[in-house]
């Protein structure tokens, strides 16, 4: 079969497995997922032998990826995205919603970003990849890695919780001004807090509410299915919702709004927003929500 990238290893202060190492090297496969996948296929070679899921990267291996039918599609994606910040080792895009942001789908995010970003001009740059997850309905702010070691880098930051998001939301119901949410997700701890920064009465929905959250933990669906414990559910949810009041056409009012961090390599401080979307606009038309934050531009 054809050879249609290749990689040599990065000297390494100790193995990892190959897995682990292989994620973003391969400007076909964005996400560890992908690694497993082609492995399976028996599409990667390491020193001219079969990869498997527990061989051991220690520094100097070749390892190649053999062509694949569907690997060409993903050149052909046209996707402009709106670049917010980005360096020779990370970038922030705007991730509009209704697009899923990596996945087996044609037109995701992760297809879309070498076309959109620089490509580095580190040692061990890679296909640029998204270092964390938005839901499909959700707009906002996406943190990528452009090298392996700054995906890494990254990971490990999140990890940690040194990555602070925060959302907005549209809520429906009377909602009391404040609070801090600690339900369980799927048997395992979760924490959000809440701000209320405007309500309006809705004939439909009693109140809408614009929320400022903030998750100190990332499940699934976090903030979605907090909400709803408060029957407080986001408008125009359809999986967290309250019988009757649904917003059919819409899509999701949650909007990821802001990213703040100290730059793995640089140490400087980034600190990136982007406004609400227009749909925010039509039911609180004054709200800026860098009012609201930290920043200073």
């Amino acid at each position: 079969m054809k050879v249609i990238e290749s990689h040599i290893a990065l000297e390494l202060e100790k193995p990892v497995r190959f897995q682990e190492y292989g994620v973003g090297i391969f400007n076909t496969i964005p996400n560890k997922s992908g690694i497993k996948k082609a492995i399976k296929k028996e599409l990667i070679l390491i020193d001219d032998e079969l990869a498997t899921t527990s061989k051991y990267i220690s520094g100097g291996e070749k390892i190649v990826l053999l062509k694949d039918k569907k690997s060409e599609e993903f050149s052909r994606l046209k996707l402009d995205l709106e670049v917010l910040y980005e360096d020779d080792y990370l970038a922030i895009v705007y991730k509009p919603s209704g697009i899923l942001v990596s996945g087996n789908k044609f037109v995701t995010i992760a297809n879309a970003l070498a076309q959109n970003l620089k490509k580095s001009n580190q040692t061990d740059a890679v296909k640029p990849q998204p270092v964390h997850r938005l839901d499909y309905p959700t707009s906002g702010l996406l943190l990528v890695g452009k090298t392996s070691i700054a995906i890494q880098k990254l990971s490990v930051l999140f990890q940690k919780k040194e990555i602070q998001k925060t959302y907005f939301a549209i809520t429906i119901n009377e909602m009391k001004k404040e609070g801090f949410i600690d339900s369980y997700i799927d048997n395992k701890e979760s924490y959000s807090s809440f701000k209320v920064l405007d309500s309006v009465k809705s004939e439909r929905f009693h109140f809408l509410n614009l929320v400022k959250l903030s998750p100190k933990t990332g499940r699934k669906h976090q903030l979605r299915k907090h909400l709803l414990s408060l029957k407080n559910p986001i408008l125009g949810d359809k999986e967290y919702y309250l019988t009757d009041k649904i917003l059919k056409g819409k899509g999701l009012y949650l909007h990821a709004a802001h990213l703040e961090f100290k730059h793995p390599f640089s140490s400087k401080k980034i600190n990136i927003y982007k406004e609400l979307p227009k749909k925010f606009k039509s039911i609180f038309p004054d709200i800026l929500i860098k009012n609201y934050l930290n920043v200073t531009n």
